[in-house]
């Protein structure tokens, strides 16, 4: 009876011993040498990570390796204590799930803009602009309120990419309004993102992380807007009043394009359906959406080889773009691969160093010291010099225990305050190469005084307005 009672015991998976064992004591690494060490890692490959535009080495390959070898020290360091060996395996684990599911959700939304991108939403969209025969005031403010309207739904830098080309087209041979309309598009487009849990990888990570619910981003909608039209409005009347000679260009849409949108509106409906209303993770209802998408694609194929068999495009005057084969996996294939591989070796670095017991040194300091306002201030502005990501990653990681109102702080300084510096974001990041001798960082650096109003209104603001909040 005593074997019968003991055998469920034994066949307990070893997840949930990790977690029994998970109530002793973790080792206090943080003045040995594989925390010294992990340390050091961790910062050659993040100064790799920045050397990116110089040195042409992507940036997933460094912080790959580094949680490779910090994990592997962490583990070797676990191996003298076998009462404690489980808990950096279950530590992993943890991080691995936490990166899954952000990881499966950015996969589904990049295949969705990816898409859009294919069926040439975003071309007729750019086509329009550039023959829209507008001055290059109008269009410096059209371009900087489309990307701060489109950032929230598609992402930051898939939308700076899109109003770049419309400036580059339309300021051919201006460099200043280039340069001033690059500006603008940076930090309209990281504000756009800041209000939207979809807007941004951190403000994803957060909602995901159940800190903010989906409705209570939009909270930051003004203060997200002044972060834009502050600087907006003073660089006004640095562009130049002048109307270049409109380009007559006309992109059709291909066929489909308008229920992929209609389809991406949908699954963001699912996500945030399982997710306030079945408590389940949101990227059940993402992976639901892309499942439609698949069978969307699928009729679009099926539905295009019957009109090229019948010849329906050369008899019946249909434009070439509704015979255009469309697969779904082409939109998986050119995913930003790279920042998602990043992403990974971001939680995992992070989160040994939290493991070793950095992260409570750092939370201590910064949130029981300074204050939440002040460290959450401070968050933004790191942002402004390394990636937003790890930053906000490694503030999920601390829990420190702040009200909704301080949540909503940092998503908005983590989400603007890469603005204040054209290497602080990927949008700058990319336009600078796609603009390359117009758009640099020291034109943007001349304006970064007039950004930091704009992210101090924005601060302002929010203090202002969710005053009920904190």
């Amino acid at each position: 009876m005593f074997r019968i009672l003991l055998l469920p015991l034994l066949l307990l998976p070893s997840t949930v011993l990790a977690e029994q064992a998970e109530t002793l004591a973790r080792l206090d690494l943080t003045r040995s040498s594989t925390g010294y060490a992990a340390l050091i890692i961790f910062v050659i490959a993040y100064l790799l990570v920045m050397a990116e535009e110089f040195t042409h080495l992507r940036k997933s390959k460094p912080v790959i390796i580094a949680a490779g070898v910090i994990w592997g020290m962490i583990a070797w360091a676990y191996r003298s204590h076998p009462e404690l060996a489980a808990l950096p395996e279950h530590a992993v684990r943890e991080n691995l799930l936490e990166y899954a599911e952000l990881m499966l959700f950015l996969l589904v939304a990049m295949t969705y803009i990816n898409s859009m991108e294919e069926r040439q939403v975003f071309e007729a969209l750019r086509a329009r602009l550039v023959s829209s025969g507008l001055g290059l005031r109008s269009l410096f403010w059209i371009t900087g309120l489309l990307a701060f309207f489109i950032s929230p739904v598609a992402d930051n830098l898939t939308t700076a990419l899109l109003m770049c080309a419309v400036v580059l087209a339309v300021g051919a041979g201006n460099p200043k309004f280039i340069a001033l309309a690059c500006i603008n598009i940076v930090v309209a487009a990281n504000a756009g993102g800041a209000f939207s849990p979809f807007g941004d990888i951190t403000t994803l990570m957060v909602w995901q992380a159940g800190r903010v619910d989906f409705w209570q981003f939009f909270d930051l909608f003004l203060p997200s807007a002044l972060n834009f039209l502050i600087p907006a409005a003073i660089m006004h009347f640095a562009v130049p009043n002048e109307q270049p000679r409109a380009v007559e260009e006309a992109i059709p849409m291909r066929r489909g394009a308008r229920r992929i949108i209609a389809l991406f509106l949908l699954t963001i409906a699912l996500a945030v359906g399982f997710h306030n209303y079945l408590s389940m993770p949101p990227v059940i209802g993402m992976l639901t959406g892309l499942g439609l998408l698949k069978v969307f694609g699928y009729y679009l194929k099926v539905s295009c080889q019957r009109r090229l068999q019948l010849g329906l495009a050369r008899n019946n005057g249909y434009a070439a773009g509704d015979i255009v084969p469309f697969d779904v996996f082409r939109g998986v294939a050119r995913a930003e691969w790279d920042t998602l591989l990043f992403f990974y070796g971001v939680v995992l670095c992070v989160g040994g160093l939290g493991f070793i017991g950095y992260l409570g040194l750092v939370s201590e300091i910064m949130y029981s010291q300074w204050g939440p306002t002040p460290a959450n201030v401070a968050v933004g502005v790191m942002s402004s010099v390394v990636d937003n990501i790890p930053v906000m990653f490694a503030v999920l990681s601390m829990e420190p225990d702040m009200s909704l109102g301080q949540w909503l702080l940092v998503t908005l300084t983590a989400g603007v305050g890469g603005s204040l510096l054209s290497i602080g974001s990927a949008a700058g990041v990319a336009l600078m190469g796609q603009a390359r001798g117009s758009y640099t960082f020291f034109s943007h650096l001349k304006w970064t005084p007039v950004i930091a109003l704009g992210y101090a209104g924005s601060i302002y603001a929010h203090f202002l307005i969710n005053a009920d909040l904190f």
